[in-house]
This record gives C-alpha cells, sequence and structure tokens, in this order.
C-alpha cells in the first residue's frame, strides 16, 4: 500500500494500530500530549507530532490532529476508540481535506451517533428494539412525555443522552419522581460531555445478557459478520470482561442475532468495521441496542476465535480494497476471553490510581495469550487519561481449558505500585456461575463475594513482600 497512516489516539490502541499500519508495509505517524511524552507509543511509531500541553484537549482537537495530518503528509487517519473516534465533525474535517478516515462516512457516524435516527433506521428495517421515545422536548413538554412513556412502560427506565456512548450519559431512573427531576441533569450533563443536551427515554431490560456481532462492510456491498461477544460483566455500565463467542446456550439465537446485525449494518448503509450491540432477556428475546461505528476494546477476543486481523482489514477497506474471504470463511474456533487490566482499585468502587509508579511489571505469557499495552517497569501513571494498563486475552480450546488458562496468566502477572483488577479477577474466575457461563449485567451486584480478597496475590504478591524487605534493610530494590 505503501501509505502513511497517523494515529489519533494514545495507549494500548495506539499501539495496536501502529502494529498494523507498519505489518501493512506504510507508514505509522503518532500524536501525544505533553503528559504522553513517555508513552510507547511514540517510540514505536516511524514519526511522532507533539499537539500540546494536553491533557484530552489536544486529543479532541479536531484542528490541530488535521494539521499534524497534513504537515506528515498523511494519507488517512485511524481514530482508534474514544477521543475523536465517533465524532461525525472529525470524520467530515477529514472528508474535506481530502484524508482517508479509517471508519464509516460522516453521515453514517452522525446517523448512528444520535440514538434517536439510529433506532428511526432500525425501526424501518424491522429490527427488534426496546421500546423508547424520540428526543423529549424541551420545558414542561418534554417532562410530560417522558411522564406518559414511564405510565404506559412502567419503571424503572432509563434516561439516556442521544449523542451518548461507551456507558456514559446513562442513568437508571426508578420512580416518576426521581425522572422529573433527573431530566434537566442530565440533559446538562449530555451538553458538557457531548455538546448535545437531547435525551431520550428507554424502558429498562432487566438483568440483560448483553451481546455484541462484529461486522466488516466492502465498497462492493458485502457485509459479513465475525461472531458474538457477551460484554455482561461491567462495571457502571463499562465492559470488564469480554468473551467469544457467547454463553448463551442457544445456537439458533445466536445465529439469528449474527443476521441480524448484519441486515442492520445493511440499513445503515454502513461501511467498514463496526459492532451492533443487543440486550437478550430472561426469555432470550433479542433487542438492538446501538451501532459503534469505531474499533472496540474487546476486537481482540474476535481476532483470537477467528484468526482474521479487524484492524488490518479496517485499513484495507478505508482504503477501498474489497473483503478478501467469505461468510463462508469465517470459523469460530474455540473460546477466548479478555480481561482489561485497570489501576483501580475494585474494593473502593473501582477508583483510579493515577499518579502511582509502576515498580515492578511482569507480564505473564506462553501458548493462547495475547498482551496489548503500553505499560512499563518505572511507568508514572497519568491521573489525566484513562486507567487501562493492558488488556490480557487468552484462547483455549475449550471454554474450561480458556478458564483454566486465564487463572495461569493472572497468577503469573505481576504489577506492584498501583493497585490493580488483577486479584478482582482472579476471583472471578474461580466463581462457579462464571465457569458455567452463567452472568449478565447484574452479576457484580450479585456477587459481591468478588470482591473480598487479598491485595497482592500470585507472582505480584511474592515480589510485593521481597520488595518490602529490601526497603526493610535499606537497601535498592533495582540497583544493578
Amino acid at each position: 500500500m505503501k501509505k502513511k497512516i497517523l494515529v489519533a489516539n494514545r495507549g494500548e490502541i495506539a499501539i495496536r494500530l501502529i502494529r498494523a499500519i507498519q505489518e501493512l508495509d506504510c507508514t505509522a505517524v503518532a500524536v501525544f500530549e505533553k503528559p504522553d511524552e513517555r508513552s510507547r507509543h511514540i517510540r514505536l511509531a516511524d514519526e511522532a507530532v507533539l499537539l500540546g500541553d494536553g491533557p484530552r484537549k489536544d486529543y479532541l482537537d479536531i484542528a490541530k490532529v488535521i494539521q499534524a495530518a497534513k504537515r506528515t503528509g498523511a494519507d488517512a487517519i485511524h481514530p482508534g476508540y474514544g477521543f475523536l473516534a465517533e465524532n461525525p465533525e472529525f470524520a467530515k474535517a477529514c472528508e474535506a481535506e481530502g484524508i482517508v478516515f479509517i471508519g464509516p462516512s460522516s453521515k453514517v457516524i452522525s446517523d448512528l451517533g444520535n440514538k434517536v435516527i439510529a433506532r428511526q433506521i432500525m425501526a424501518d428495517a424491522g429490527i427488534p428494539m426496546v421500546p423508547g421515545t424520540e428526543n423529549l422536548s424541551h420545558g414542561d413538554a418534554g417532562v410530560q412525555e417522558a411522564k406518559a412513556f414511564g405510565t404506559r412502560y412502567g419503571y424503572p427506565v432509563m434516561l439516556k443522552a442521544t449523542s451518548g456512548g461507551g456507558g456514559r450519559g446513562i442513568r437508571l431512573i426508578e420512580n416518576e419522581f426521581q425522572l422529573i427531576e433527573q431530566i434537566p441533569v442530565a440533559r446538562s450533563e449530555a451538553l458538557a460531555a457531548f455538546n448535545d443536551d437531547s435525551v431520550y427515554l428507554e424502558k429498562v431490560v432487566i438483568n440483560p445478557k448483553h451481546v455484541e456481532v462484529q461486522i466488516l462492510a466492502d465498497k462492493a456491498g458485502k457485509t459479513l459478520h465475525l461472531g458474538t461477544r457477551d460484554c455482561s460483566i461491567q462495571r457502571r455500565n463499562q465492559k470488564l470482561i469480554e468473551i467469544a463467542p457467547s454463553r448463551v446456550g442457544n445456537p439458533e439465537l445466536l445465529e439469528k442475532i449474527c443476521q441480524t446485525a448484519v441486515k442492520a449494518a445493511k440499513a445503515a448503509n454502513y461501511l467498514n468495521a463496526g459492532t451492533v450491540e443487543f440486550l437478550i432477556d430472561k426469555d432470550f428475546n433479542y433487542y438492538f441496542m446501538e451501532i459503534n461505528t469505531r474499533i472496540q476494546v474487546e476486537h481482540t477476543v474476535t481476532e483470537m476465535v477467528t484468526g482474521i486481523d479487524i484492524v488490518r482489514n479496517q485499513i484495507k477497506l478505508a482504503f477501498g480494497y474489497e473483503l478478501s474471504f467469505g461468510q463462508e470463511d469465517v470459523q469460530i474456533r474455540g473460546h477466548a476471553i479478555e480481561v482489561r487490566i485497570n489501576a483501580e482499585d475494585p474494593k473502593n468502587n473501582f477508583m483510579p490510581e493515577g499518579g502511582k509508579k509502576v515498580s515492578v511489571y511482569r507480564s505473564t505469557g506462553g501458548f493462547g495469550v495475547r498482551l496489548d499495552g503500553f505499560v512499563y517497569q518505572g511507568y508514572e501513571i497519568p491521573e489525566v487519561y484513562d486507567s487501562l494498563l493492558v488488556k490480557m486475552t487468552v484462547h483455549g480450546f475449550t471454554w474450561d481449558e480458556t478458564v483454566e488458562r486465564m487463572k495461569r496468566c493472572l497468577k503469573n502477572f505481576a504489577i506492584v505500585g498501583p493497585k490493580t483488577t488483577i486479584p478482582f479477577y482472579l476471583n472471578v474466575v474461580d466463581e462457579p456461575d462464571f465457569i458455567k457461563g452463567d452472568f449478565n449485567t447484574s452479576y457484580l451486584d450479585t456477587h459481591p463475594h468478588l470482591f473480598h480478597y487479598e491485595e497482592e496475590v500470585g507472582e505480584a504478591g511474592k515480589l510485593a513482600k521481597l520488595i518490602a524487605e529490601i526497603h526493610h534493610r535499606g537497601e535498592n530494590p533495582f540497583a544493578s
């Protein structure tokens, strides 16, 4: 291809994109803010451009990112996930400058990013959906619309920001009093977060399974699915553990969901890689939730069970290449689990551990193990960015083998300095319902014992104790 591609992101996803770009014999350009000047993605890229002092604001500055692309002669921009990835104005700016945006068109991003428009597209295509409203009117009219919906469908309901995403802009409403109280608060927060104060309501599906389908679509009209993922284990509406394929014990239902995802993508005129998300209730009814117009954090589990490089295909699709395989070539082999190892304290409501230094970093490995991370020994965790340190994905021939492999890897993974989610995950992979595949979005709430664990376990525990003993003797544990 011999193209130059700018990566408009940071952390592990920037490294993932840079590797794919270089494997295609293209040149990778990184961008960074001052707090990220020691980040590994800068050193792995072929070129790097400082955007500004940050934090966060320069990664979100469309004009600065576009200028960096023009200055370096980049042919394309890959937005990764988060930041500008689902911003239609960013995609539109790329289109205006003749820069290839690696993702769907600005119109598709705009339509699917507006949850009310997205619902209408799906309704017209006959896609099953959770009952919901259009955008609530402003003022008292909107309150009356909301009350009427609550009366018709009952509580709880979900109040959502129309332009929200990634688990943000969502609040559970238990009664009419709370609904009236929260609408203006939700509007204010939505305006601050998304520059759009539009909100709408959806009926709540009680304790559903959260299942999503990876799709790829090319310019010739070929739209394929790469099977399902289960993302039910979440905290604060954000995913912690992802699994492929879904553990829903109904193959016919999962195949139907996959076909519905393809139908939904075609209805939206989707091109490139995307994810169609669904909720499944206790009676095995399924409902469309949204289409994410970007690479997902959890794309790794799909790559592990299919052997298909999603990012590589994203890039080639954006440059007009057609998919080189058909649906019959997509074979799901075995199982994969991804855990997001975050610098967080699960016992303290997953409070981030920013500002702490990683004094020891000793990763695991072996057959069927994949690590996507950017942290290293001596790295000081910024307080101003996401708390994700490394994603660990394991693959196995059977589900039991995959769980056992994950357990071994967690025990052998040592990160000393910040508290992390590793000991919490060790409890999860030992928990009987998880081992049976019996979990939904209420899993953490219904299994409070998962938060009862020793802070230092496995390899990390041994190293932490050793370092403490050396410090106690007044020695430097890192002296050569």
